[in-house]
């Protein structure tokens, strides 16, 4: 976080949307949210982990999200955080990014990018403890690596053919998701851990 007054104050945090609610009213995706929520495994370590801290003076008590819905981080991302907030007792609240660019800029990605998912740990008084944005390192070298292996087998295609076919293959790699996942809670895990 760059400022030190935030926009997110208890009351404005308290304006987000839970999570059902969120996924209620998203417009493209809502099958791809179910998916990864029904799928997501929690290791009992995490989940006691966000647990305790929860419940500790000082501790993880509260997450803000940022996202959007047709965004695949997001899609992957958001339901990981809303399942690790039911079973540990965090308060989780969901804010549109595009409607909430106030926040967003407090959270830029390098400074710049309005990277989501965004995901903000606070206390249970609201003070800022931790952010997680985008995807876990392993998951952006991977994409990375995908899409130059891509670009040279599929040099001279048209832009449009290109993506449809890195998203084709990016789909067909779900088991990989799952080791995102894992390597996603030990990023988010380790500010906490001393």
């Amino acid at each position: 976080m760059t400022q030190k007054t935030s926009v997110v104050t208890p009351q404005r945090f308290s304006q987000g949307l839970e999570y059902r609610d969120y996924i209620k009213g998203i417009k493209v995706n809502k099958d791809l949210f179910e998916q990864y929520y029904q799928t997501v495994q929690l290791s009992p370590m995490d989940v006691e982990f966000f647990r305790r801290g929860a419940r500790q003076e000082g501790g993880p008590a509260k997450v803000l999200v940022l996202g959007e819905d047709w965004c695949p981080d997001v899609y992957r991302g958001m339901p990981v955080i809303a399942r690790v907030a039911e079973a540990s007792g965090i308060e989780m609240k969901v804010f549109p990014r595009d409607q909430h660019l106030d926040i967003m800029s407090e959270f830029l990605n390098q400074g710049q990018f309005q990277s989501i998912p965004t995901f903000v740990f606070y206390t249970k008084d609201q003070k800022y403890l931790a952010h997680f944005i985008e995807r876990p390192a392993t998951a952006t070298k991977d994409m990375a690596d995908m899409r130059a292996k891509l670009a040279e087998e599929l040099k001279g295609k048209p832009e449009e053919e290109v993506r449809a076919e890195t998203r084709k293959r990016m789909t067909a790699r779900y088991p990989v998701y799952q080791q995102w996942t894992i390597e996603a809670l030990k990023e988010m895990l380790k500010p906490f851990v001393k």
